[in-house]
């Protein structure tokens, strides 16, 4: 149960670190064509991450 708090509570984190981070490349001086590279790279990170959660704690084995 606490590898399930744990690793929501970390997901979240990380998913809006990274989400915030994007948002805040493209709308500075980047912006957005220069953001959209690190946009599709976290469009693809996160779901990983996403699966690794599921995969490590909600996954019956």
């Amino acid at each position: 149960m606490v590898a399930k708090i744990s690793g929501l509570i970390g997901l979240a984190l990380v998913a809006v670190f990274v989400l915030g981070l994007a948002e805040s490349i493209s709308s500075g001086f980047a912006g957005f064509w220069g953001g959209l590279p690190f946009w599709v790279i976290c469009l693809f990170v996160l779901p990983l991450i996403v699966y690794d959660y599921w995969d490590t704690c909600l996954r019956k084995k």
